[in-house]
């Protein structure tokens, strides 16, 4: 047995390069909750985005269930974390918490083994594609085409933008994201829930003349009938996804039995880490449809290569911008495609300690 002797969390908050916004809220800065695990010698990382009160549950919560605990034996202290969350409340910050320290556990499993993350899994392919995304709706028209084309120019082939703040502005953004992108390049959009159920259809639509192929929460992903109700009448082209706010297998079997999206998005950093993730995939592969890991690409680079059924990642800005100055060792996408680094082991990267102090919570 291999003890953890001691877990580390801090919080950092990093203001955006630019205001940002979707189809409904608006921010200027993310805070990011950061677990290093000890044991053997061996240092685990792992992280979630969201309110740094997260830190204050593992700390309070969390940490007593950790220590001591075996580090190999990651099933078992995951299902102690969920049995200590129960009268707090699973979903939300709880199981942003629980994500930090799973995804920690996971790669310090990893690199006590001397072996890269999606190694310890399982490799299901050598590289995974992604999407640039960010295209905000606080962004100027300029802005907007400016970012995307972009992505374009460096091989990514498929790129996202944010809708739904101002619907009367909608299509002519789009139009103008198509001319930055060119005919060769899939166009997503993502309302984030801000249209109803008749908007989204009209927009669906529109969207359609631009050759838009995935429309993202086109209603609230609460809504499961709505989503139903769009996907099977919007262009048969366009793919309809949402998922990102699911916390546990309930809520993605709910979606899926529901038959409310074409492509089901999962989050490690939400859905209580690598361990919930892997249990969103199965059940992809349970109703024969594929999954989208929803930002945090340092994560989700190496995870989704070991996940037969996923297909992107997002390239989310915010997150990219985010991990490149925090750690050493993000990978780089080469030709719009994640390729782990196999040279290093566990998810491959390491906290740059006094880079990160200036953005301390």
């Amino acid at each position: 047995m291999t003890k953890i002797t001691q877990l580390d969390v801090s919080a950092f908050t990093i203001p955006t390069d630019f205001p940002e916004a979707d189809g409904t809220i608006e921010w200027n800065s993310t805070t990011i909750v950061i677990v290093e695990a000890h044991a053997g010698g061996q240092i685990g990382t792992g992280f979630t985005y969201g309110d740094r009160s997260a830190a204050g549950l593992i700390d309070r919560i969390l940490s007593p269930i950790v220590l001591e605990s075996d580090a190999l034996a990651i099933q078992e202290t995951w299902m102690a974390m969920l049995r200590a969350v129960r009268n707090i409340g699973r979903p939300g910050i709880a199981s942003h918490a629980i994500a930090a320290v799973d995804i920690a556990l996971w790669d310090l499993k990893a690199r006590l083994l001397q072996v890269p993350l999606v190694t310890l899994l399982g490799r299901a392919r050598t590289g995974i594609p992604v999407y640039g995304s960010g295209g905000f709706t606080s962004y100027s028209i300029d802005r907007l085409q400016a970012q995307l084309g972009a992505w374009a120019e460096h091989g990514i082939t498929k790129v996202k933008m944010k809708v739904g703040s101002k619907p009367m502005e909608d299509v002519d953004r789009v139009r103008a994201a198509r001319e930055s992108i060119g005919p060769g390049v899939e166009l997503f959009v993502d309302a984030n829930g801000a249209y109803t159920r008749k908007q989204a259809l009209e927009f669906a639509e529109k969207f359609a003349t631009y050759d838009v192929r995935w429309f993202e929460e086109p209603v609230s992903s609460d809504d499961l009938e709505g989503l139903r109700l769009i996907r099977d009448c919007a262009p048969q082209a366009m793919n309809i996804a949402a998922g990102e706010y699911g916390y546990d297998t309930t809520y993605f079997r709910r979606m899926l039995e529901a038959g409310a999206v074409d492509v089901l998005q999962a989050d490690a950093t939400r859905c209580a880490g690598i361990t919930g993730f892997l249990q969103a995939a199965s059940l992809t592969e349970a109703y024969h449809l594929p999954l989208s890991a929803h930002t945090a690409p340092a994560i989700h680079g190496p995870l989704c290569c070991a996940v037969p059924s996923a297909i992107h990642v997002e390239y989310f800005h915010d997150h990219v911008r985010i991990e490149r100055i925090l750690f050493d060792g993000v990978i780089e996408p080469i030709n719009g495609v994640l390729y782990p680094d196999a040279s290093r082991p566990g998810l491959g990267v390491e906290l740059k300690q006094a880079d990160a102090e200036r953005y301390a919570a």
